[in-house]
């Protein structure tokens, strides 16, 4: 007899959806890509459940989102949000998340390689939307960049201290 999927991972995942969509109300617009939590639960999602488990919470997030539950920034919905200003965001976060739990779970889950790895997330965050809000609105290289990363990097590094934290404090009570 084929053994049932272990119901604690389901869980976690489909908390960690919650969270990212939750993250996705707290916005704070301030030009056409509003500074937002959910990309802080990405990436924590990609150090607390791994690569695998990660990837499918943020496949199932873009899904959720894509169906018409308002889960995305501002609480919006629909497949529009992946040919607007953030949809470039929005599919970066597979990857980003995948590379986050990759580079957590090899070097390690400590604050360092935790670090590193929210990094690594979050630059394949920019690679992806940073080009995808060029193309968008038309903007030149230096105009994209400005408006599409430079205000958020202060915001990314208190994001990452918070999520390294976090993810210290809960990763003893998460088994998977």
């Amino acid at each position: 007899m084929p053994q049932a999927y272990p119901l604690r991972p389901l869980v976690y995942t489909a908390l960690f959806v919650a969270l990212i969509s939750v993250g996705a109300f707290i916005a704070i617009p301030i030009g056409p890509v509003p500074i937002v939590l959910q990309n802080m639960f990405v990436l924590l999602a990609g150090l607390i459940l791994g690569p695998a488990r990660g990837l499918a919470c943020v496949a199932v997030y873009l899904l959720v989102g894509l169906a018409g539950l308002p889960v995305f920034a501002g609480g919006t919905s629909g497949i529009g949000k992946l040919f607007g200003p953030t949809g470039g965001y929005l599919l970066g976060y597979l990857p980003a998340v995948l590379v986050t739990g990759v580079i957590s779970r090899t070097l390690g889950e400590k604050p360092s390689s935790d670090i590193l790895a929210m990094i690594a997330g979050s630059v394949i965050v920019y690679a992806a939307g940073v080009p995808w809000l060029k193309i968008a609105f038309s903007l030149s290289w230096g105009k994209a960049v400005a408006a599409g990363m430079v205000p958020f990097l202060l915001g990314d590094i208190l994001k990452i201290a918070a999520g390294v934290v976090i993810a210290g404090k809960i990763r003893p009570f998460v088994k998977i």
